[in-house]
């Protein structure tokens, strides 16, 4: 065995073995090793059913599904290794209105894929399902480029094809140890003849599956990977089939009944059934144990049985069919269903790909992207959806089971673009939540913190009833945007990120990774980027000076983690420079509205009149009885107001004070969908959103924050693109004509049949009473009063480009 090479792969996996190809084809990173602790497929690839669903509401893995798709067409090829790889479709049914929607809002983002779909009513269903009942449908969304692979044979042609570069590959080979060296990792191995070593590496990348909770705690991390059983029944040949397939008709598509949660395909003249059914328990939380092996757990038919009925009334001949085998066995999952793909936490070239529900589809566009970012630095895929870093510590054990098993019963589930999934919560919660709560809070979640997305008045129930279309919530929504607009209101923002930066160096080091100036003024505040090498869009901070070498840095909820392995990892090491990761420490409660100045002087002694208290800038006050208030004229809804940033303990002190000054100016309380709709009419950008790194700061119309007179990470590539001009770039868009519905994301922009664009965001905007969309859009239609087509819920709708920040556009509110 080799003693050292460029990278290690550890697991023998479809998804690991796809690395390790990937990696091949870099290089320097053709000798890249992996190491299998039985043989290949034996975790769960070897047993899972082959299904390439190209359907998923996520941009991000779209774009990883759509490549595998691309690569297994071409894979037999390369190699002459089969994959048999059959394309004959996939139909998802839809029984009633609300399925369709998702069906037709999921078109949105095939679009901007450039997937291949087609809905299609009940009739054409039984054009291209003959044995399927069909009189109750509405319609089906079909994807004719869809189909199923053999999972061994896709691992196999992967394995001969990085092999034939130079790739080496270890079977019987366990991973014992994982240490981490000056110069890289040192991987300890034994093989079952007893034979032990280390191979020394500069990159491992962990792909272990149902193991994949032992592998990081050998480089002392959790991450919540959990497999959750799953069944599936594959039937005797069944005659009224094997007749059709006789008289010469293809092979039917893959058929699939999310109402009912199941799916259903042909195999070798018999069907294979696969229920999502409720109750399957999440396995191995502590741990495969060393008795397990390439085995299933017994089936459970009693579970299935409500699934095989509804099978049975969908495709009659599956009644008679006699039950050949129930496979039953363990799939990786996470709290969100999406994989953990990316640098592990705080370690330098770790890398995990693990949590695969969809491994097989998945393969080859994580092997593509992960091996892309590992050899050259950088790709042009947005990982943030998929990182490890999107969960942090409170995603433990306990809280990964739970999680799990609810994301394992959604997935046949309608998935709304609000939805908001109840298990494991709430978990993280400020100290005035019970308050909240009863003056009427319908909570969202976001990185394990409850906060309010609207609240109900009384005599109506806080919860959502989700649509793709106008929801119930959606008045109130309305009248918390009117309140910042016309009076005054108050948020609870606690879960933002928040860093303390210190230290002699501090100014200097904050200046040498942003691509902004630093504040240099006490008190002042500015919004920062720190870019990629491409020049895309990696972190969005508002800095502000508390005073000299004491910096606080503030982001969004979701960045925490994100954030802090930036910061780990760039930090100096040479003392002058410290850091506090503060977020659990400050409370935060947003005072904003033209009346939001004379509550805030009724409770405290501090002069915030204008000329006092300057917008983007920052005054330690108290306010009530509560000192060491952080008060920050800055918000994220365009309106007169201050961040409060106080000590978590005396929130509640400071809450009630701000509720009892507000009475007599109407104060109302807001949450996150009216911000939503304030943000997008001042056009503010929003990470994961319109900042992302498959944009650049320019694309995304940051220009105006980008100090080009200094140096910084990316400047070369917003230099390059300067002079050759941009070929997208970020507008506002106003559209026309909706009555039951508003703008989202992903929804395409059309000049005719030619896609130009698609929507990051999208949102009506209450203050103004007009829909709006920011989409990023080829360059040459993005003049001011260009008119396209955005379609939304599978209809056209007028969309124009119209001048940023349609509401209050010179900031006087703000200035005020």
């Amino acid at each position: 065995m080799k003693k050292q090479t460029r990278a290690v792969v550890i697991g023998g996996g479809v998804v690991g073995v796809s690395i390790l190809y990937h990696l091949t084809k870099h290089k320097g990173f053709e000798d890249s090793v992996l190491l299998e602790r039985t043989e290949l497929t034996a975790d769960s690839t070897w047993h899972a059913a082959g299904l390439l669903p190209l359907f998923n509401m996520s941009y991000t893995v779209g774009k990883i599904h759509k490549h595998t798709i691309d690569l297994y067409n071409a894979l037999e090829e390369e190699t002459g290794q089969e994959v048999s790889f059959h394309v004959m479709g996939n139909l998802r049914l839809a029984r009633n209105k609300e399925r369709m929607d998702e069906y037709k809002k999921y078109c949105g983002t095939a679009n901007t894929l450039d997937v291949p779909f087609e809905l299609i009513s009940a009739d054409e269903v039984k054009k291209l399902w003959p044995l399927a009942y069909v009189d109750d449908l509405v319609g089906a969304l079909y994807h004719p480029t869809d189909g199923h692979a053999a999972p061994v044979d896709v691992t196999q042609a992967l394995a001969k094809g990085a092999k034939n570069r130079g790739g080496e590959i270890y079977r019987q080979t366990e991973v014992v140890s994982i240490e981490q060296t000056h110069e890289g990792w040192k991987v300890g191995w034994k093989k079952t003849t007893g034979e032990e070593g280390f191979i020394e590496c500069e990159h491992v990348i962990s792909a272990t599956g149902n193991y994949a909770r032992q592998t990081a705690a050998m480089v002392g991390q959790s991450i919540p990977v959990i497999p959750v059983e799953h069944q599936y029944i594959v039937t005797d040949e069944v005659p009224e089939l094997k007749a059709y397939r006789e008289a010469g008709n293809p092979e039917l598509p893959v058929l699939r009944e999310s109402d009912a949660q199941y799916y259903l395909r042909e195999e070798r003249n018999g069907y294979i059934l696969g229920p999502y059914e409720k109750g399957e328990p999440a396995r191995f939380a502590d741990g495969v144990p060393d008795t397990f092996g390439q085995e299933l757990f017994p089936g459970d038919l009693e579970r299935l049985m409500p699934h095989v009925e509804a099978a049975m009334k969908r495709v009659p001949s599956f009644a008679s069919a006699g039950i050949k085998d129930i496979v039953n066995g363990p799939i990786s999952y996470t709290p969100d269903g999406n994989p953990l793909v990316g640098e592990a936490f705080g370690l330098k070239n770790f890398w995990y790909a693990e949590g695969f529900s969809f491994g097989v589809t998945a393969a080859g566009g994580v092997g593509h992207y992960l091996a892309e970012l590992i050899a050259e630095g950088d790709t042009d895929l947005d990982f943030n959806p998929i990182s490890p870093l999107r969960f942090g510590s409170y995603a433990g054990r306990n809280y990964a089971v739970v999680k799990n098993e609810e994301c394992y019963d959604h997935v046949f589930l309608t998935h709304f673009e609000d939805e908001e999934r109840p298990a494991g919560r709430p978990l993280k919660t400020t100290p005035n939540y019970d308050k909240l709560k009863m003056m009427g809070a319908c909570f969202g979640e976001r990185y394990g913190w409850e906060r309010p997305n609207w609240y109900a008045p009384k005599g109506v129930e806080p919860v959502d009833i989700n649509s793709f279309r106008r929801t119930n919530y959606r008045p109130y929504v309305a009248q918390e945007c009117e309140t910042m607009r016309d009076k005054v209101g108050m948020m609870d923002l606690s879960g933002f990120t928040k860093f303390e930066i210190t230290g002699t160096g501090a100014h200097e080091w904050l200046d040498s990774v942003v691509a902004s100036r630093v504040p240099k003024g006490k008190g002042r505040s500015s919004l920062s980027y720190i870019l990629d090498a491409t020049g895309g869009v990696k972190h969005e901070w508002t800095i502000t000076k508390l005073e000299d070498n004491k910096y606080y840095i503030v982001s969004g909820a979701g960045m925490e983690r994100i954030d802090e392995d930036f910061i780990v990892r760039n930090i100096p090491t040479d003392g002058t420079v410290q850091y506090r990761n503060v977020t659990t420490q400050y409370g935060v409660l947003i005072l904003a509205g033209p009346d939001s100045r004379k509550v805030l002087e009724k409770i405290t002694n501090a002069d915030v009149s204008n000329d006092a208290f300057k917008w983007l800038t920052q005054q330690t006050i108290e306010v009530g009885l509560s000192p060491d208030i952080r008060a920050m004229r800055v918000n994220f809804i365009g309106e007169l107001g201050w961040e409060l940033h106080h000590p978590i303990e005396y929130q509640n002190h400071i809450f009630d004070r701000i509720i009892e000054a507000g009475k007599e100016f109407d104060l109302r309380l807001v949450g996150m969908r009216a911000m939503e709709s304030m943000r997008i009419e001042k056009s503010y950008r929003m990470q994961g959103h319109e900042l992302t790194i498959e944009y650049t700061a320019l694309e995304a119309g940051l220009g105006r924050f980008i100090d080009m007179n200094k140096e910084f990470e990316g400047k070369d590539a917003l230099l390059k693109q300067q002079q050759e001009g941009l070929k997208v770039k970020m507008v506002q868009m106003e559209v026309f004509g909706l009555e039951d519905r508003d703008t989202g994301t992903n929804e395409p922009v059309f000049i005719g049949d030619v896609l130009v664009g698609r929507a990051s965001s999208g949102a009506y905007g209450h203050r103004t009473d007009r829909a709006f969309a920011m989409c990023y859009l080829d360059t040459k239609y993005t003049d001011v009063g260009t008119e396209l087509e955005m379609e939304i819920l599978g209809d056209r709708f007028k969309a124009v480009v119209i001048e940023e920040s349609p509401y209050d556009k010179n900031n006087e509110r703000l200035r005020s």
